[in-house]
């Protein structure tokens, strides 16, 4: 079990949740409010997406992550940034000829990803650590090769890279990046469950995958929908750090939709009632070996 318990909140995420819970933010303004009322509740983590203020998808604009980045740091209040690298991974094959994208694709080169973090320099960037079926008619794109370019730039502007993994294929190679001198320090990595096609959000998955970390690896796990709370739960006793949030799961109870804040605030209580504690952004920095704010 972890006594001294990171909670990583990720406020909005990209997908099209938006039309049901009028708390999603969506404005660079309502991004950055959610992530400081969900510091305020007690995460030292913000994981960080932008969407498009007009057509409220997810989006990969430099400018959008400035002005919330930006905004963040000017508040007084301290919390790790910690911003995706996950678009520009999405094709949907076209119908009449699936060897060319469809609508929605969205495909562009490793450096493009990290665009934003180039400019920014966050605490930590998240890493999708392999193709996968995202859904049943789209494909996240994330090749070796990409994701070993990824990791030399994230080495190269001192960005840590957050492993998320969503099977264990993705974990070997995440190790193989590690054997390959692409990730300094202890790794960081992110156990995903219960996202489509990926591993379940259920405790054998968990266990499976935390058991597939190396030996050195700093590590948190989250479930999505209804499973959020419950893997808050499991990877604590597991000895992991845990992230909730909007980009995850849209309701506090059957029924009830939730806020960032008072999902941070749920899980919170969740740690405290196992007999940990929830730390704060200054020792979340000491254990994962980030540089001080």
């Amino acid at each position: 079990m972890k006594n001294d318990v990171i909670i990583t909140c990720a406020v909005t995420g990209a997908g099209e949740t938006f039309h049901k819970n009028p708390d999603i933010p969506v404005t660079p303004e309502q991004i950055t409010e959610a992530v400081i009322t969900a510091a305020q509740a007690g995460a030292a983590i913000a994981h960080i997406h932008v969407r498009d203020p007009q057509t409220k998808q997810g989006s990969r604009d430099v400018e959008l992550f400035r002005q919330v980045v930006e905004a963040v740091r000017a508040s007084d209040t301290d919390v790790v940034i910690n911003l995706t690298c996950g678009m520009g991974g999405a094709w949907f094959p076209d119908a009449s000829d699936p060897s060319m994208p469809g609508p929605g694709t969205d495909m562009v080169g490793p450096r493009e990803r990290m665009a934003h973090v180039e400019l920014l320099r966050p605490d930590i960037c998240s890493l999708d650590c392999g193709t996968m079926n995202f859904g049943d008619n789209e494909i996240y794109i994330s090749t070796p090769d990409f994701l070993r370019e990824q990791a030399r730039l994230a080495q190269e502007w001192g960005v840590k890279p957050e492993l998320e993994v969503f099977d264990l294929s993705h974990i070997l190679f995440a190790r193989q990046l590690i054997a390959e001198g692409l990730i300094d320090g202890d790794p960081l990595f992110q156990i995903c469950l219960g996202l489509t096609w990926g591993a379940g959000a259920d405790s054998e998955s968990m266990l499976a995958m935390r058991n597939a970390l190396p030996p050195s690896a700093q590590w948190a796990g989250f479930g999505i929908g209804r499973m959020e709370m419950p893997m808050v739960a499991q990877a604590v006793l597991l000895g992991g750090n845990v992230r909730v949030g909007l980009e995850d799961n849209l309701y506090l109870d059957r029924g009830v939709l939730a806020t960032n804040a008072q999902l941070v605030q749920r899980a919170k209580e969740i740690i405290e009632s196992l007999g940990a504690r929830a730390v704060g952004p200054d020792e979340a920095r000491e254990q994962l070996g980030l540089r001080p704010a």
